[in-house]
């Protein structure tokens, strides 16, 4: 296995895929949490933190599983933020009978067509390419960086972004990224597990979209966080590993969260 992980915890495997443009240490907060009662397994897709850099189209899907299968974890609770969301998801739909839970943290869904607004945000973002000072800056002006790049967790969002762009820029030689057929959006309805969706309302309207689209998952329970943007993984992790143990225990929907803000 050439991808970097680390494990922490004893008991049930939770498996956690970052969002893209960061790497596994945005989970820092929130695994030593979970790690209390679960094992918990963090890594770094490929191309960013230490896991080598894609030299060749890239299966997110198919690395999640050599990882699983690397680790002999035959069946896994999987948490997943943002694109790392839109990898769990299509595993789960691509390999049902390796996954317990489904946790979807503001995940992005393969097959969904995103607004003209957010494309042409990504666009301006893409233009400042090779200038890694300029992508970093404007990427992190987005809206839905807003309360993260307000608050104390703005140099570490940032020291993570410059490190994944610099590794695109002068490691990758391929940026494909392979997603299975048909699009996990026309699949919906065939999770058959018990599925969490998170997301803060500070958000692209997109997001809302998205969460519109994964009410047809069968068995799927909803969270927002009010004050949360797309990095609720750092601006608020306890609340969000409240979120995800109140779901894997089993806890009934109207359970008082003591650490909400």
């Amino acid at each position: 296995m050439d991808l970097y992980y680390e494990m922490q915890g004893e008991g049930s495997p939770i498996v956690m895929f970052h969002s893209p443009g960061v790497d596994s240490r945005e989970w820092k907060y929130i695994a030593p949490i979970l790690a209390k009662s679960w094992k918990v397994i963090t890594f770094d897709g490929r191309g960013t933190g230490r896991s080598p850099a894609p030299q060749s189209p890239t299966s997110l899907v198919e690395d999640l599983r050599k990882l699983l299968e690397h680790l002999g974890l035959e069946r896994v609770t999987l948490v997943g933020h943002s694109m790392g969301g839109q990898a769990v998801t299509d595993f789960t739909l691509t390999y049902p009978s390796m996954v317990e839970r489904l946790i979807v943290i503001a995940p992005s869904l393969t097959g969904f067509t995103y607004s003209r607004e957010f494309t042409d945000w990504m666009a301006s973002v893409n233009s400042a390419a090779p200038d890694i000072a300029r992508l970093v800056d404007l990427s992190l002006a987005g809206p839905n960086y807003r309360v993260t790049m307000a608050g104390p967790h703005r140099d570490f969002l940032r020291e993570m972004t410059t490190r994944y762009m610099t590794r695109v820029f002068t490691e990758w030689k391929s940026f494909e990224v392979l997603w299975p057929e048909p699009p996990a959006i026309e699949r919906l309805e065939e999770i058959a597990v018990k599925t969490l969706f998170i997301h803060g309302r500070i958000e692209w309207p997109d997001m809302f979209k998205i969460a519109e689209h994964f009410k047809r998952v069968p068995s799927i329970r909803f969270a927002e966080i009010e004050e949360g943007d797309h990095m609720l993984t750092l601006t608020h992790a306890s609340e969000l590993a409240w979120h995800i143990r109140h779901f894997i225990q089993g806890e009934p929907d109207n359970a008082t969260n003591p650490g909400r803000k």
